[in-house]
């Protein structure tokens, strides 16, 4: 196996002239900047006071994981000669929050809704989600259970 370097620069952007000079004193946002590539800003989670317009670290894991699966699906689908026209995840990730805040995920369900050609195999469709936690990068690196839950709709 070879390896390889993922790289991004992650900037707080909350320093309303005080810095961390008292825990109400600044913003806990930031902003995503990786090379070559448009800068996403963030804040946390809006229970904990966060903008809810902005994607928080959850919002992000949870879509990296919902991404990186449904291009496996794509690329798998492909292969196996389904074609698909649409595909759309709404993903649902159940979170836990200890005590002092400290949280985690249990577990996250990708809910795709995949519109593919009349006549698809759809036993064979529904087959590859199972294959793909097996390649997925980033599901195989989640310490918690991710689940299915596909709706096809033939068009």
């Amino acid at each position: 196996m070879k390896t390889h370097d993922y790289t991004a620069t992650v900037a707080w952007t909350g320093n309303r002239g005080e810095g961390t000079a008292h825990y109400k004193a600044y913003d806990r946002t930031w902003q995503v900047e990786t090379p070559g590539k448009p800068v996403i800003a963030c804040s946390n989670d809006p229970l904990l006071g966060g903008d809810p317009s902005r994607p928080n670290p959850e919002d992000l894991l949870l879509s990296s994981l919902s991404a990186c699966h449904m291009l496996w699906y794509l690329h798998y689908a492909s292969d196996a000669g389904i074609v698909v026209h649409d595909y759309r995840d709404e993903p649902v990730g159940l979170g836990q929050a200890g005590p002092g805040g400290a949280g985690r995920f249990l577990s996250a369900t990708l809910r795709p809704v995949i519109k593919v050609a009349r006549g698809a195999d759809l036993l064979k469709a529904e087959d590859i989600h199972h294959q793909i936690h097996k390649v997925c990068f980033i599901a195989r690196s989640v310490n918690f259970p991710v689940s299915y839950a596909p709706r096809f709709i033939e068009v």
